[in-house]
């Protein structure tokens, strides 16, 4: 990237508020994705966005999850494709929080998604769990109904057969696994 700085994320929603013409405070949808050059924190100045619903940063740098502490109405939040290693920083949305979408990262352990009492989707395709142990712990998660896994460590060494049986026995309140809905006899 040479000289660029990266944005911030109040430079961003300063540009998310000129195109969209609306201030940020007010919005339900913010998108803060592709920025260029990439954002590569999240921090308190995210704490504006109190009415958002949806919040997207996919396809920036960010590589810890951060910032989101007054976000009271927040249930859609998209991080795919960044540098994220963990889902710490997601504990402030554990009443409110229903879909993640954080494919494309670097997450290996579940500790931290598993206090996102409303979770009903989450997507982490192509992140780096390795073990069932850490799928196994999604079991907890009440209301959690679909569930994307491909292109994870564990995943790739399992035949798809063998890992949709197991990962269906294991987790027996999904109703989608990897996009495809579950038929249970």
């Amino acid at each position: 990237m040479g000289d660029l700085k990266a944005t911030t994320i109040k430079d961003a929603i300063k540009n998310w508020e000129e195109e969209n013409k609306e201030p940020a405070y007010e919005a339900t949808n913010v998108c803060l994705q592709f920025q260029w050059p990439p954002i590569e924190k999240m921090d308190n100045n995210l704490s504006i966005l109190t009415k958002c619903e949806k919040l997207s940063l996919s396809t920036n740098m960010i590589e810890k999850i951060n910032g989101l502490a007054t976000l009271r109405n927040l249930k859609v939040l998209s991080l795919g494709r960044n540098y994220i290693k963990a889902f710490t920083g997601l504990e402030p949305l554990a009443d409110t929080l229903e879909e993640l979408w954080i494919s494309y990262n670097f997450i290996e352990k579940m500790k931290g998604v598993l206090g996102m009492r409303k979770l009903k989707v989450l997507h982490m395709s192509n992140n780096n769990v390795k073990e069932w142990a850490e799928v196994n712990k999604l079991a907890e998660m009440e209301n959690l109904k679909d569930f994307l896994f491909v292109g994870n460590p564990l995943y790739d060494c399992l035949d798809e057969s063998v890992w949709r049986s197991d990962c269906i026995r294991k987790l027996p309140k999904l109703v989608i696994l990897d996009g495809v809905p579950i038929i249970r006899d």
